[in-house]
């Protein structure tokens, strides 16, 4: 895949994603299937194609540690820990 294909991929799936859909991608092991977490319709989208059951919770990727106490109940201070170490 060209370096423009790849550019184009990624702005087709942000689309795809603004829009409220799920994008397919690959990693070394499995397909992830991902959707914007802050859409209630396509977290609901993403249970629907798993066939999940709604009491099997998603996994949230973030980009900063400051984010994790708007997607997480509780944040234990061993794993801010970990965080802050990490980002």
């Amino acid at each position: 895949m060209s370096a423009g294909e790849v550019g184009t991929s990624i702005g087709r799936a942000l689309e795809v994603l603004g829009n409220g859909g799920l994008v397919a991608i690959p990693t070394e092991t499995v397909y992830g299937l991902a959707a914007d977490a802050s859409n209630d319709a396509a977290v609901r989208r993403v249970f629907s194609a798993k066939g999940r059951p709604a009491d099997h919770p998603l996994i949230v990727h973030v980009a900063a540690a400051e984010q994790l106490p708007e997607w997480a109940a509780t944040v234990p201070p061993a794993a801010a820990l970990l965080a802050d170490a990490c980002w």
